[in-house]
């Protein structure tokens, strides 16, 4: 999910933090990964080729260097598989943060669907890194959408991206226990739902007995209601984040996203376009006069999807099959664009983990075989989706996977690109040495 990825200060920073250097031998009491959670139309089964961004012209910045720093294979040097030994979560760790979150969710999805007739079809669906299976340093955020089915709802562009919807509800809606919730106009009003679910789940926190829960203050256009939970050791963050399922025909600004043909299969891809439509409550702040009643597509389930069978051949990385390097270059940018923002907090504010999952997605499709991503070329794969990367980045052109029209990198904010540009060409020139920071 994009999602969330602000002002979370002090417990990001530790996060943050290679294993080693909080405590002697902490690395070596971890173990592998633990793996989490896991239309009325006929959809295309062609999409666009590939969407590269251009190389800088001559005379332009100066080409991305073509191979990784002697540095970082030098004796000595930094080594890609020892940073990667040191982000990953601890069994022991997961199964207490996920036994906590599982445990305060269940309490509060039973509670709020009992409370109020609004939400009584509520269900939960776990999103982001962590069901992902990519979550890296700590099992220390969560997200969750609590899902709404509705039917015959219209869906409305309120601006050129093709992810900002109005809805209204077409004749003889089923959901007439949510027309509390229309604005003047009869647009169905994220901000009315969110505040109506805010106030349950405040009042709600206080009846759970196992566990220390309190509601975060709210962020400004954030569509989470974020929760702490209070562990002896740790703070556990979990977004709360409300959704509408439709079952309808995904968007026309949809249509040649999705650009998985060469990489997953038309068939793969035929089969996600017939799943639902995901709209989170999200302000569009490009709107003159904010008045909360727009919902921004989500694609969180299938983005899911698509990095659990990730590979080219289906035996990708399962237990009798080859594994792959994706998922690792995908944990090692994330890492890197962490520790970039905890040293240069202001510069890089805008910036977030799902700028480097939209690229890595792109890459996927760019190289879509899985000998692009062998488990030994690690150092050579990485160095390629840091290319595609700082190529976005020079260009300020980077489209959203499954709305190509919608470019994350605003040409208005080049000053940052570009600071963020250069900060990973001294970082990749160098050897990492920020991976070796504490």
């Amino acid at each position: 999910m994009e999602e969330t990825a602000a002002g979370r200060g002090q417990r990001r920073q530790r996060a943050a933090q290679p294993r080693a250097s909080r405590g002697g031998g902490a690395a070596a009491r971890r173990g592998s990964t633990a793996r989490g959670d896991s239309a009325d139309e006929h959809p295309t089964d062609e999409a666009s080729p590939a969407v590269v961004p251009r190389r800088p012209a001559q005379g332009g910045k100066p080409p991305v260097p073509r191979t990784l720093s002697a540095r970082s294979r030098a004796p000595g040097g930094l080594r890609l598989r020892e940073v990667l030994s040191q982000l990953s979560l601890g069994r022991q760790d997961v199964s207490d943060a996920s036994n906590a979150v599982n445990e305060v969710v269940s309490h509060l999805i039973d509670a709020v669907k009992g409370r109020d007739g609004s939400f009584s079809s509520i269900t939960k669906l776990g999103a982001g890194s962590y069901y992902e299976h990519v979550k890296i340093s700590e099992p220390n955020e969560f997200d969750i959408m609590l899902v709404m089915p509705v039917t015959r709802v219209q869906l409305d562009e309120c601006d050129d991206t093709g992810a900002y919807y109005y809805l209204t509800f077409k004749r003889n809606p089923k959901e007439k226990y949510l027309h509390k919730f229309l604005d003047e106009d009869g647009k169905l009003s994220a901000i009315k739902m969110l505040q109506e679910l805010r106030r349950i789940i405040k009042e709600e926190v206080k009846h759970i007995k196992n566990e220390e829960v309190t509601v975060k203050r709210k962020k400004p256009g954030s569509p989470a209601i974020t929760l702490q939970i209070k562990k002896p050791t740790a703070e556990i963050s979990v977004d709360i984040i409300l959704a509408l399922e439709v079952q309808q025909s995904w968007p026309p600004s949809t249509q040649d996203g999705l650009n998985i043909k060469r990489w997953l299969g038309s068939k793969v891809r035929r089969d996600f376009r017939y799943k639902p439509i995901y709209l989170v409550a999200k302000q569009n702040k490009k709107e003159k006069l904010l008045r909360g009643n727009t919902w921004r597509l989500s694609f969180s389930h299938v983005e899911k999807d698509m990095l659990k069978d990730h590979g080219n051949t289906k035996t990708c990385c399962e237990s009798n099959g080859v594994k792959c390097c994706r998922k690792d270059c995908l944990k090692l940018l994330k890492y890197l664009l962490e520790r970039l923002k905890m040293k240069h907090a202001k510069e890089l504010e805008k910036f977030c983990s799902y700028h480097v999952k939209t690229a890595f997605f792109h890459s996927c499709v760019t190289w879509p075989s899985d000998t692009d991503w062998q488990y030994e070329d690690l150092e050579h794969c990485f160095q390629r989706y840091l290319e595609y990367f700082l190529r976005c980045l020079q260009d300020s052109q980077l489209p959203h996977f499954f709305i190509p029209q919608y470019n994350l990198l605003s040409l208005d904010d080049k000053a940052s690109n570009g600071f963020l540009s250069r900060q990973i060409n001294y970082q990749l020139n160098n050897g990492f040495p920020i991976f070796h920071q504490v």
